[in-house]
């Protein structure tokens, strides 16, 4: 060895293998370990020896391979795999393919059935037959179907056919009015039941419809048009006239409803007739909203309960109430406080 050692003390035989008062054996100065050992190489040093290099083992057998979600290949708790499962299920129910046995009942209820007699033929069709209480409940029950549906196609009639159908002739009328203006005919001093001679203008409701002669229901009133009060005790003023009462009657509800929502009038709202030669403004003066329907002193020349005090140019508008009945009548009163000729044009307040 060419590395450099320290020197040994000539000391007693118990001192000697010692450096510096160390013992060779043990950990010193250059890093520990024996002289012994650092002087052999590792490489020469032999292989130590244990059990489990001395004897020869005999190798464990190979873990069985197994497939996905199959567990071990030929044993297991899947019992072999697909492949037995579906032997297993052949021999249970034999060969693919093969019928079933069928139950008894089923065979029992497949062979042909005797033929019946004439009586167990008769008496099976008699209970068949419905008896007399199963006839009678379905008899009422159609009663019942059918008078629904004509009370709804009856309903639907009065709420909206009747609407259109009045529109539909009261438009005409308006328009047949307004022709016959424009061409110069003349229209008489008087007028025929149900012929139309001025236009009602309520533009608050937006609402502009002719005004015919009478109160008749099939000539005037179903037709859309607003009734002037023209017969015998009911006979009302015209809006020309010096002084009076011009009254008017018309539907609250179906057949046009033109006076459907006269008691949304407010006091100053115009109500505007127009007739061929000129405008007649009218003020809603006041309202009575239910009164009898024999009331008929709401069309004196000077009405009682109107709050008016004596003789002038007046209109009054009557309808149903409430809405959907004829059980009592209310009440529009205005006064005229304009009357305009045609030819210096329409009123302000079917302008505005």
């Amino acid at each position: 060895m060419t590395a450099l050692r320290p020197e040994r003390d000539s000391g007693t035989a118990g001192d000697q293998g010692s450096s510096y008062g160390q013992p060779y054996g043990d950990s010193g100065a250059f890093g520990g370990g024996r002289y012994e050992e650092s002087a052999v190489g590792e490489e020469n040093r032999p292989p130590l020896l244990d059990d489990e290099t001395v004897a020869l083992r005999i190798p464990e057998p190979p873990a069985p391979r197994t497939t996905a979600g199959t567990g071990p290949i030929g044993g297991g708790p899947d019992g072999g795999g697909r492949a037995a499962r579906r032997k297993a299920a052949k021999r249970r129910h034999g060969r693919r393919g093969a019928p079933r046995d069928q139950a008894p009942e089923e065979e029992a209820e497949q062979a042909p059935k005797a033929p019946l007699s004439r009586v167990e033929a008769r008496r099976q069709a008699r209970a068949r037959k419905p008896g007399a209480a199963v006839v009678a409940s379905r008899a009422i029950g159609e009663i019942f179907i059918t008078t629904g549906v004509l009370m709804l196609l009856f309903v639907t009639y009065q709420l909206w056919w009747t609407n259109v159908r009045a529109h539909a002739q009261a438009n005409q009328a308006a328009s047949n009015l307004q022709d016959d203006w424009a061409n110069g005919k003349r229209s008489p001093g008087s007028f025929e039941p149900g012929q139309g001679f001025a236009l009602l203008h309520i533009p608050k409701l937006d609402v502009v419809v002719p005004i015919a002669e009478g109160i008749s229901s099939k000539k005037v009133l179903d037709r859309g048009m607003v009734g002037h009060y023209a017969e015998d005790g009911l006979k009302t003023a015209m809006p020309d006239a010096e002084a009076g009462n011009f009254g008017l009657a018309g539907h609250r509800n179906t057949h046009g409803e033109p006076f459907r929502y006269i008691n949304k009038l407010e006091p100053g709202d115009p109500i505007v007739v127009e007739t061929q030669d000129k405008y007649f403004v009218y003020k809603m003066a006041s309202i009575l909203p239910v009164t009898s329907p024999s009331n008929v002193s709401v069309l004196d020349p000077v009405p009682k309960q109107s709050g008016f005090k004596g003789p002038g140019r007046y209109i009054t508008l009557t309808t149903c109430t409430p809405e959907f009945t004829s059980k009592y009548r209310m009440i529009v009163w205005g006064k005229m406080v304009e009357e305009r000729p045609r030819s210096k044009g329409k009123p302000d307040a079917l302008v505005s």
